[in-house]
């Protein structure tokens, strides 16, 4: 009989809801949000936003109620996902974390910093499949399996200024996907040592 636990050493467990913009159906992107929800890692729970957007001038920016979770997302998950995310000289600003809505209608998040008041939000859901990616798939040591909810509109805002892009369609495998998807329930694995 196949065992019902799955083999591997648990690293994170939360979210990691994306939005990501292009103009050119993803070959380039005008826009990149990260925003991670995490319920347990080594470094404790917290919120960390990763962003790199038109709104930002280019830059990376992160922000985060719990500094050691954000540099531990950066080392362990971000660096393989998306190196530039993976910096670790660039500033982590304190923020507070605040989500609001559902899949039934409208999800936010909500980032409010000393500088700084973002809104990311996901609304016009495709079906909502779960993500089942092994240590090893697409050559990356760790795995993750995660529920995603693709969103048809999605929308982020800096300080009022609201970023001029949407998401595009993905497949992921036979599933019809968007590049912007609350990504709960979500769990990173790696072989056990």
């Amino acid at each position: 009989m196949t065992s019902p636990v799955d083999p591997n050493d648990v690293m994170m467990t939360g979210e990691n809801s994306f939005i990501r913009f292009s103009p050119d159906g993803g070959k380039t992107q005008t826009d990149r949000m990260s925003h991670w929800r995490v319920l347990w890692c080594p470094a404790g729970a917290g919120h960390a936003l990763f962003a790199k957007s038109t709104l930002t001038g280019g830059e990376v920016r992160i922000w985060s109620d719990n500094p050691p979770v954000a540099r531990w997302l950066q080392k362990e998950i971000e660096s393989l996902l998306f190196p530039a995310f993976a910096d670790a000289s660039t500033p982590v600003t304190s923020a507070a974390f605040v989500r609001s809505g559902g899949i039934d209608s409208r999800a936010a998040e909500r980032v409010t910093a000393k500088d700084a008041e973002i809104e990311l939000s996901w609304e016009d859901f495709l079906a909502p499949f779960v993500l089942n990616m092994p240590p090893g798939t697409a050559g990356r040591p760790i795995g993750v399996f995660s529920t995603f909810f693709p969103a048809k509109v999605a929308r982020i805002s800096l300080n009022g200024r609201a970023a001029a892009g949407q998401p595009y369609p993905e497949k992921r495998g036979e599933r019809d996907s968007t590049s912007a998807c609350l990504a709960w329930s979500e769990t990173w694995v790696r072989p056990k040592s």
